[in-house]
């Protein structure tokens, strides 16, 4: 079993919950959830392989899991904010971020927002377009609805926050990023000094050939393609079935781009 500290930080008016899983030195890998998701429901299965060999930071964005909200939409720049303050609290000068899905999207703009901050980025499973994206992602957001939202991500929420209210602010607050997402320009990208790693599944919401694009558009990029549906390579909450063995090999591969001088 590794070690888990856990606590909740103000940062920008909101209490973010944080998870410290594992003892290692060096610098810290910070773990930033998708959409309508939580650390668990995302990260659970993975987390701890990835523990074995890093110190590992997991939060909650602002209104999901075990993290408050505020009377504020939930935007990538904000929440980019957010994670910048919260190592700030924590007394740490440079990480490690990995994020998935909206995650990545967060990631990115600490990466733009707050370039000290981020030894090397991990951009998995998201898109900085929207052409970037399959289709029909853009019809699934035109009809979101808490009653068509993946009954994993519902219960895993309430499992941490059982408030109905609260999960359908989380739900209505992610819809309407979304719904209003803005291209990143392909400068601001091409302005991210960090070492970055693509992950992306060959059957993901992101289209393969703008994971491709990308991946010459990052100064200093990688890419890694697996035979994945959207997170089925992190045995998350939605992926049917969950595949422990998988996460532990998605594990190690990261942990070799992130151990790489």
């Amino acid at each position: 079993m590794t070690q888990i500290e856990t606590g909740r930080a103000l940062v920008n008016g909101i209490h973010i919950y944080y998870e410290v899983h594992g003892t290692h030195d060096g610098t810290p890998l910070v773990l930033l959830n998708g959409g309508g998701s939580t650390i668990d429901s995302n990260f659970g299965r993975v987390l701890p392989f990835l523990a074995r060999v890093r110190r590992v930071i997991a939060l909650d964005e602002q209104g999901h899991g075990r993290t408050s909200d505020r009377d504020q939409p939930v935007t990538f720049e904000g929440s980019a904010d957010d994670v910048a303050g919260l190592l700030r609290e924590l007394k740490i000068s440079q990480a490690d971020l990995f994020g998935f899905s909206n995650g990545a999207s967060v990631a990115l703009q600490v990466a733009i927002r707050h370039p000290q901050l981020v030894r090397k980025l991990v951009f998995a499973s998201s898109f900085t377009r929207r052409d970037g994206a399959q289709p029909q992602l853009w019809e699934f957001i035109k009809q979101a609805d808490l009653a068509n939202m993946p009954q994993a991500l519902k219960d895993a929420f309430l499992a941490v926050t059982p408030d109905a209210r609260k999960l359908k602010t989380m739900h209505d607050k992610d819809a309407a990023r979304m719904a209003a997402f803005r291209d990143v320009p392909d400068a601001a990208v091409r302005g991210v000094r960090a070492p970055t790693l693509i992950i992306t599944g060959d059957r993901d919401v992101p289209r393969l050939e703008h994971a491709i694009e990308l991946s010459r558009l990052f100064p200093d990029a990688r890419l890694l393609v697996l035979p994945s549906g959207h997170g089925d390579y992190l045995a998350e909450e939605t992926s049917a079935p969950a595949d422990t063995d998988y996460a532990e090999i998605t594990a190690r591969l990261l942990g070799r781009f992130l151990s790489e001088p």
